[in-house]
C-alpha cells in the first residue's frame, strides 16, 4: 500500500474517535439514568440472576444503541449526532414510561422474576427503537 493512500485512509480517525467516543459516554449515561428511573435496582437484581430483569435492560440498551447508532450514520456533523443521539435517549425513557402504563405491575413482576413481562418490555424497548433509528433516516 502505498504511505499517500494509508494516510489518507488514516484522515478519519480523529472523526471516528470523537463520534465512538462520545457514543459510549452516551450508553453509559443511558444506563446511568434508566437504572436510576426503575424502582429497583437492575445490576443487582441480574447479578442473582433475574432473567426478566437482563431482558428487559437489553432489550431497553439495544432500543437506544440502535438509534444512536443510526444518528451516527446519518448526523451531518458531531453537534447533529448528539442532538439525536439525545432524542433517541429521551424516546427510550419515554418506552419505559408507557411500559409501565401498559403492565402496571411491572414495578413487582421484573424483581419477581416474572420473565414474560421482562421479555415483553425488552422487546417492546427493541422495536420502539428500531422505529425510532428509522424514522431517523431522513
Amino acid at each position: 500500500m502505498e504511505t499517500g493512500v494509508l494516510i489518507e485512509s488514516l484522515r478519519g480517525v480523529d472523526d471516528f474517535l470523537l463520534h465512538f467516543i462520545a457514543a459510549i459516554l452516551l450508553v453509559v449515561l443511558f444506563i446511568f439514568i434508566y437504572i436510576h428511573i426503575t424502582p429497583y435496582r437492575e445490576i443487582a437484581l441480574i447479578r442473582e440472576g433475574n432473567q426478566a430483569a437482563a431482558y428487559r435492560l437489553a432489550g431497553a440498551l439495544l432500543g437506544f444503541i440502535i438509534p444512536l447508532a443510526t444518528a451516527i450514520a446519518q448526523s451531518v456533523s458531531f453537534l447533529d449526532m448528539l442532538l439525536w443521539g439525545g432524542i433517541a435517549l429521551i424516546v427510550q425513557l419515554l418506552v419505559f414510561v408507557c411500559a409501565r402504563i401498559i403492565v402496571p405491575k411491572i414495578v413487582e413482576d421484573i424483581p419477581a422474576g416474572k420473565l414474560a413481562q421482562g421479555m415483553f418490555v425488552g422487546a417492546f424497548s427493541l422495536g420502539i427503537g428500531i422505529l425510532n433509528a428509522a424514522s431517523m433516516t431522513y
